[in-house]
């Protein structure tokens, strides 16, 4: 094919690509969409949201008791059943895996049935994730974090002695290097506040200790690519919230929606996400990132994390009005590892994304088990569109798994992560729900709307403790 130079021609490869194209992953949620603009990619998953009903979605039978404790190991699981195995190998063609998370077993495994991976090592993508280096990465590339020193905290007097040294007082915030920033991100303004975290602090060789700032935090997601760092809109983040995840300052969503931010908001972190994938590029890696930003009250702009990888957000920054426009982001990523040549206007790209009119107005929210439970569910709520009545009660309109069959801002899109038979217990994924408009007001506080929709979807959730369900078990005759 001739030289690849602009968005019909990308359009054109992604449309007829007949390489079988897997995302592997728990559902196909952060994708969802992305197999409408790319021929022949399917979703491997361990949860069918859909029942069957998704013509590109295989998911192999549950096993009982199988336990993953991480998407890795979920991903690593997927890849040694028989059945997936199987599945690929009837498909034919030279296989190619896309993921959510993986690790260097994954990579062995996929070698081993010769699946390309199609992302940078696991070993570059953890170096960046850990947030001290991405402290060290946005200093190179000259976006600032909010004040910070790295190093040691191995008791109370350790930690404030670092953080004098560099004049950030004694009302502090400390990250570990991994994990999700709701559980291990820890508020220390005194002693006590870090004995009841000492455990997780005192154990690391590094943590990043900050000044504390009141903020508000914003994600946005972009790719780098061959022609330059391409950068999607930003949006609000939904965080901590009670009726949502059990986690102070977990993450539960995502808005999307034009005058979100003032126009010197928009432009810096623009401006700092292209530089910050242009300083990746530099340390080996390519593709696709997502980038969290804290903005203060005089809306000064921090780099908060980096996800060197799809994200929670990706499902909204996929299918917003700038991706029909033009394409998807993920496409950007693919054609990093196609192995056809090419070159875009990335500044010409950017400049259009900006506009208002390529951002349309969505939200999405993440459901968890908010109630201490050790149960088994009996009853779950299907995949598909629901309906909000005039009293704000909430029922099951009809089937879909497109976000745009959501026709007012009385429908939303439910896709389910947990199902009849799962395991119900605190913190546990119930589902995702998709809808026009925001779910937050001025002050960040959840809307009326979003809080009928989030207690209408958990009434159609039904569940029996574990003690009683062995009881039951207990009481069937031998077959």
């Amino acid at each position: 094919m001739k030289r690849i130079s602009n968005i019909a021609d990308i359009r054109l490869v992604m449309h007829r690509n007949k390489r079988p194209i897997y995302f592997v992953s728990g559902t196909n949620f952060n994708l969802m969409g992305i197999d409408e603009w790319v021929g022949n990619l399917k979703f491997i998953n361990y949860i069918d949201p859909f029942d069957g009903r998704h013509p590109n979605v295989f998911a192999p039978s549950k096993i009982p008791h199988t336990r993953c404790k991480s998407i890795e190991g979920i991903n690593n699981h997927l890849l040694q059943r028989k059945e997936v195995i199987d599945h690929i190998a009837r498909r034919g063609g030279r296989p190619v895996a896309v993921f959510l998370m993986f690790d260097e077993t994954t990579e062995e495994i996929c070698k081993e049935l010769g699946i390309e991976v199609w992302h940078p090592k696991a070993k570059l993508r953890q170096r960046c994730d850990n947030k001290m280096e991405t402290v060290r990465i946005g200093n190179k590339a000259g976006v600032p974090s909010v004040p910070n020193t790295l190093g040691p905290a191995r008791t109370y007097e350790e930690l404030l002695c670092s953080a004098r040294r560099v004049g950030l007082g004694a009302d502090l915030v400390v990250q570990t290097g991994f994990g999700d920033s709701g559980r291990t991100t820890f508020l220390i303004a005194s002693e006590d506040d870090y004995n009841r975290h000492a455990a997780e602090i005192s154990a690391e060789e590094e943590v990043k200790i900050m000044k504390r700032v009141n903020c508000r935090s914003a994600t946005m997601e972009a790719c780098t690519t061959a022609s330059g760092t391409l950068v999607g809109p930003l949006m609000t983040e939904v965080v901590g919230k009670p009726e949502l995840t059990p986690y102070k300052g977990g993450w539960a969503g995502n808005e999307l929606f034009a005058g979100a931010f003032s126009e010197k908001v928009l432009a810096k972190t623009r401006d700092m996400a292209s530089r910050f994938g242009n300083q990746l590029r530099k340390e080996g890696y390519r593709g696709y990132f997502n980038l969290d930003f804290l903005i203060d009250e005089n809306n000064e702009v921090y780099l908060g994390e980096l996800n060197p990888r799809i994200s929670g957000a990706s499902s909204l920054t996929n299918q917003a009005a700038f991706a029909y426009a033009d394409a998807p982001l993920f496409l950007f990523h693919l054609m990093e590892f196609f192995g056809i040549e090419y070159n875009i206007d990335v500044k010409e790209l950017n400049d259009r994304w900006a506009s208002e009119e390529f951002i349309d107005s969505w939200s999405q929210l993440i459901l968890k088990s908010t109630e201490d439970l050790d149960g088994i569910v009996t009853h779950a709520p299907a995949s598909g569109i629901y309906r909000m009545a005039p009293d704000g009660s909430v029922s099951y309109a009809r089937f879909d798994y497109h976000r745009q069959a959501i026709e007012s801002d009385k429908e939303a899109l439910f896709v389910r992560f947990t199902g009849r038979g799962d395991s119900l217990k605190k913190g546990a994924d119930l589902g995702a729900l998709m809808m026009r408009g925001r779910v937050m007001d001025d002050e960040f506080e959840l809307t009326e709307r979003a809080r009928n929709w989030i207690t209408g979807i958990k009434r159609l959730y039904a569940s029996k403790p574990v003690t009683e369900i062995q009881c039951d078990e207990a009481k069937e005759p031998i077959r």
